[in-house]
């Protein structure tokens, strides 16, 4: 399979479309960071979708995707789930980092610089 077959596929539009008009409080504020390449000049796009995945925000020039963890991603299942998916990522090239959040709520500078660290990481390699 080719790379960009597995980008936005056309058949997870309406999901993708979905979550963004129903994005979560946490999304909404990091988005307002993120959108209008606010943060370092990266470009980010929300609800992107990988595979049979739809990551909440994915930079494609640096392969770097963020997600935003609610309490259901602590229950067994789900951190099995997101172990799998991360991995799956992975092994695409594409970098994970993970915030919950309540990080974004109570510590959104911090999540801002970890964010900046990692898009000046990929930019040097």
């Amino acid at each position: 399979m080719r790379k960009m077959e597995i980008f936005n596929k056309p058949e997870s539009k309406e999901k993708r479309k979905h979550l963004r008009k129903n994005s979560t409080k946490a999304e909404s504020i990091l988005w307002e960071e993120l959108r209008g390449k606010k943060l370092l000049g990266a470009k980010f796009k929300r609800q992107f979708s990988v595979d049979k995945y739809v990551i909440d925000f994915y930079c494609p020039k640096l392969n770097l995707a963020i997600e935003l963890d609610g309490e259901i991603h602590l229950e067994k299942v789900a951190i099995k789930y997101d172990k799998v998916r991360t991995l799956f990522l992975n092994n695409l090239g594409i970098e994970v980092i993970r915030f919950n959040n309540e990080e974004i709520f109570e510590s959104l500078p911090l999540v801002l610089e970890r964010i900046k660290d990692e898009i000046l990481k990929l930019r040097s390699n």
